[in-house]
């Protein structure tokens, strides 16, 4: 199985690759720490499973693999992260990841997942069923609305919106996010006029806020 890595993380990725390398059947062609870099690469690459971090600088790992997914779809992804919330868990599975494993688990269990969306299927670990199932039973139990089913930065952005909302919240100025997206410096300005009214949020400290607490990027 021809195998990239994304995670922002050297020493994981170095950690990561050392131990696949060492699986019979499973070699790492590749790695990225962004999301926008490891979407080239699997335009490029076209590799079998995708081992994706969540939280990313410059472009998340839940629009990557939405943007993988719509690109190369024969390629499968897998989940790795530290985020246990089923927000972050139903957005992954949701732009079309197969798995989704937490870090704190063993590597064997990371092996298992690879070999299992390798294979066509959905596969999550032992600690996300139990988060996802204690979760959906406390939600009957209380009569309250399923989780993940209002709205969120996911429902109401466009992919667009959400890149370009997770770079001002990561602190880049107009003319860089104009240069990292090429385009206009207007258009960007265009953007986040639209991100404001639409969000009824209108400062730029408030946008980042929002854009950590929905998963975009982290402090």
């Amino acid at each position: 199985m021809r195998i990239l890595l994304c995670d922002d993380h050297r020493i994981l990725r170095e950690g990561l690759r050392s131990l696949i390398n060492r699986q019979p059947d499973m070699e790492v062609v590749a790695e990225a720490d962004n999301g926008r870099e490891i979407i080239q690469q699997a335009r490029e690459l076209s590799p079998d499973v995708i081992i994706m971090d969540v939280s990313m600088p410059d472009m998340n790992g839940i629009d990557a693999t939405r943007q993988i997914i719509s690109e190369t779809p024969s390629s499968r992804i897998i989940a790795l992260s530290v985020h246990a919330s089923r927000k972050f868990i139903m957005e992954m599975l949701r732009a079309g990841a197969s798995g989704y494993v937490l870090k704190e688990c063993a590597f064997e269990e990371l092996v298992k997942g690879v070999h299992a969306v390798f294979s066509g299927k959905i596969y999550l670990c032992n600690a996300i069923n139990d988060i996802i199932v204690r979760d959906y039973l406390c939600t009957l139990k209380e009569g309250r609305q399923i989780p993940g089913e209002h709205s969120n930065a996911f429902s109401i952005l466009t992919d667009r919106e959400r890149e370009v909302l997770q770079l001002i919240a990561e602190g880049k100025t107009t003319k860089e996010i104009a240069f990292n997206l090429q385009v206009s410096v207007k258009t960007v300005e265009a953007f986040r006029h639209n991100l404001m009214n639409k969000l009824g949020i209108y400062n730029i400290a408030g946008l980042t806020k929002f854009a950590v607490l929905e998963g975009l990027t982290t402090l």
